[in-house]
């Protein structure tokens, strides 16, 4: 059958392209701006006149971002690592047991989503600062799981409550313990969402900057990518080569880990009804 184009799918087909051109463009302007000699004396083009990685070397060697870089990364893996195991075991406690107060405690884990983060930037400081973890990157993981977990244990405990509970009753009649039940029929089962909510702790991690500044503003060392970005902000000027080069760093890693993890979210739908 031949396929016409008519004026409603030219029209469709716009709207796709300026759309496209309205996402893009300002990721692609970072990018082009971050190869540009002229981009800190604003003279950068859409196509860069004079090409050159010395924004690149300045950000690595001036601005000593792979030290923020490493700082990021540790405060990242253990969001994502410790917030997954906790989320992953307290959305099966609130989805599979019977326990009093249960309605309650996930009364609880809505309510937190619903207060604004300015407003507990005070008190976390205050319990922060009693823990004696100011200035520390585990005080920052701290605060990170108090606003990773509530939003990672309510996903998952859908996730969890949609696997049939046939599927496991048919394990233990096959002889499987607990733990086996979990680790070959559930977890496969519940991985999609152990990876979205991972995905959103990891860039709440990486890209955290109010209370990061709060909690590490008196150690330089520790500081992370989203603080160490600020330096190239001046009173009255901005450095904008380096900062497009440090905004183009700071990008990659989250499209590397979305992309070694994006693979989990159709693979694990089925995964875990396969008896092997």
């Amino acid at each position: 059958m031949r396929r016409t184009f008519g004026p409603r799918t030219l029209g469709k087909g716009l709207l796709v392209a300026i759309l496209l051109i309205f996402t893009l463009f300002p990721a692609y302007w970072m990018i082009s701006s971050s190869f540009d000699a002229r981009a800190s004396s604003g003279g950068q083009s859409l196509i860069p006149q004079e090409f050159t990685l010395d924004n690149y070397l300045f950000v690595f060697e001036e601005g000593q971002f792979g030290l923020f870089l490493k700082n990021s990364a540790i405060v990242a893996f253990f969001t994502v690592l410790i917030s997954g195991i906790v989320a992953l075991l307290a959305s099966v406690a609130v989805a599979r047991f019977k326990f009093k107060f249960r309605t309650a405690v996930l009364i609880l884990v809505l309510t937190v989503q619903m207060v604004p983060l300015e407003a507990l930037v005070i008190p976390l400081f205050v319990q922060v600062r009693d823990l004696q973890m100011l200035n520390t990157l585990l005080g920052l993981v701290v605060v990170y799981l108090a606003f990773s977990l509530p939003f990672a244990i309510w996903m998952l405990r859908g996730f969890v409550a949609a696997v049939p509970v046939e599927l496991e009753e048919a394990a233990y009649l096959d002889g499987a313990s607990w733990g086996r039940m979990f680790r070959s029929v559930l977890l496969p089962l519940v991985a999609p969402g152990l990876v979205a909510t991972s995905i959103f702790s990891f860039i709440v991690a990486w890209n955290e900057f109010i209370f990061a500044m709060t909690l590490l503003g008196g150690a330089a060392d520790k500081y992370t990518v989203a603080i160490g970005l600020k330096q190239f902000f001046g009173v009255h000027s901005n450095d904008w080569g380096p900062v497009m080069a440090a905004s183009t760093i700071i990008t990659i890693p989250v499209m590397i880990f979305f992309i070694l993890v994006q693979g989990r979210l159709s693979g694990g739908l089925v995964a875990g009804a396969v008896k092997g």
